[in-house]
């Protein structure tokens, strides 16, 4: 567990780092996320991109390579426990089945969003 015994709060963000809503700005406000840092860890929040710098949403494949750069952040830290949002179901517009499927290697550190994992 993180020191604050919570688990890491992982979110869909975009790539200027502007946290301003949804659960963007959940996790800066709550999880200690950095205002203009897009990608990876800040506070006990893990950015994953699904829109670029000037909000506009990302392609499903460049989205994928931010997952997997997550999934390997997690089996690197086996003692951290994440907590996985809906990312790229919200306002980035993306449905659940386009999603999921990116995180069916996510080691079990990784809890994820009902019906994620098969």
């Amino acid at each position: 567990m993180t020191m604050s015994d919570q688990p890491v709060f992982v979110f869909g963000s975009n790539l200027a780092g502007f946290h301003g809503k949804g659960a963007a700005l959940y996790a800066r406000k709550k999880h200690g996320a950095e205002q203009y840092i897009g990608v990876g860890r800040t506070g006990n929040a893990y950015a994953i991109p699904t829109k670029d710098g000037q909000l506009k949403t990302l392609p499903l494949d460049q989205i994928r390579h931010y997952v997997n750069g997550f999934i390997g952040y997690a089996q690197q830290n086996p003692d951290l426990e994440f907590e996985v949002t809906r990312i790229g179901c919200g306002l980035a517009g993306y449905q659940d089945q386009d999603i999921a499927p990116m995180f069916q290697t996510a080691p079990g550190n990784c809890r994820l969003p009902d019906g994620w994992r098969l």
